[in-house]
C-alpha cells in the first residue's frame, strides 16, 4: 500500500516576495529556476552559487532574494517543479487512456520525451538524494501515487493481473527509470522502437514464454 505522503509538499503558487505577481516578476523568477537548473545540474549542488545562478539568469545577485531566500531554497522548489512536470505530462497522455495496457506504452514514450528534453531531471533528482533526502522520497512517492491508482483501477477492471499495486508501480518506474538513462540520458536520444517494445511487452507479460507464471500454466 501506499506510504503516507512525507512532509514536503508542493507549493500552493509560486514564492515571491517584493516582486509580486506582476508578469516581469513571473518571468525573472522562471529565469532563475530555468539558471538553476542548468548550474545544478552542471556543478552539483554544492559547488553551485548564488553568484553563478545570477549570471546566467542575467539579473543582480540582489534580485535573487527577491524570490529565494537561499541556495537550498531555489534548489528545492527546482526539484518540485521538475517532480510536478514530469507527474503532469504523464498525467494528461495516461488519463484519457482507458485500456491500462495502451497507457503502459504512452507512458514510457512520454516519460522518454521528457527525459530527452529534460535531461536535467536525473542529475538534479541525485543530487536531492544527499541535499534533502526526505524530498528526494517525496519525488519518487508522489509519481508512485499517481502510478497506483492507474494500476488497482486496471486492476478492478480485469486488464491487468492483480497483485500489489505499490510493489509493481515501484518495479515499472524502476524500469523505465534505467531505460531513460541507458538510451535516452546517455545517448542523448530516443532509443530504438524495438527496446520500446521489448520493455513493455516485458511490462504486459513478463519473462516466462507463455507470459504467464509456470504455476499457472
Amino acid at each position: 500500500m501506499p506510504q503516507s505522503e512525507p512532509q514536503h509538499r508542493e507549493p500552493a503558487g509560486p514564492s515571491r516576495r517584493a516582486a509580486g505577481t506582476s508578469e516581469r516578476g513571473e518571468a525573472t523568477r522562471d529565469r532563475l529556476l530555468d539558471a538553476a537548473e542548468e548550474v545544478f545540474a552542471e556543478m552539483g549542488f554544492f559547488r553551485a552559487s548564488i553568484a553563478e545562478i545570477t549570471r546566467r539568469a542575467g539579473v543582480a545577485q540582489g534580485t535573487f532574494y527577491l524570490y529565494f531566500k537561499a541556495k537550498e531554497e531555489i534548489f528545492r522548489e527546482l526539484v518540485r517543479q521538475l517532480s510536478h512536470d514530469l507527474r503532469r505530462a504523464l498525467q494528461e497522455v495516461t488519463a484519457p487512456v482507458l485500456d491500462r495496457r495502451d497507457a503502459e506504452r504512452i507512458g514510457l514514450e512520454t516519460f522518454l520525451e521528457f527525459v530527452l528534453h529534460r535531461r536535467n531531471l536525473y542529475t538534479v533528482m541525485r543530487e536531492c538524494e544527499f541535499v534533502d533526502p526526505e524530498l528526494h522520497r517525496w519525488h519518487y512517492q508522489r509519481l508512485a501515487e499517481g502510478y497506483v491508482r492507474g494500476l488497482r483501477l486496471a486492476m478492478a477492471r480485469g486488464q491487468i493481473r492483480e497483485l500489489d499495486p505499490e510493489a509493481v508501480a515501484f518495479a515499472l518506474m524502476g524500469a523505465s527509470h534505467m531505460i531513460g538513462m541507458r538510451w535516452t540520458y546517455w545517448n542523448k536520444q530516443l532509443p530504438p522502437q524495438e527496446v520500446v517494445d521489448s520493455v513493455v511487452t516485458l511490462f504486459l507479460h513478463g519473462l516466462n514464454p507463455a507470459g504467464t507464471p509456470a504455476k499457472e500454466r
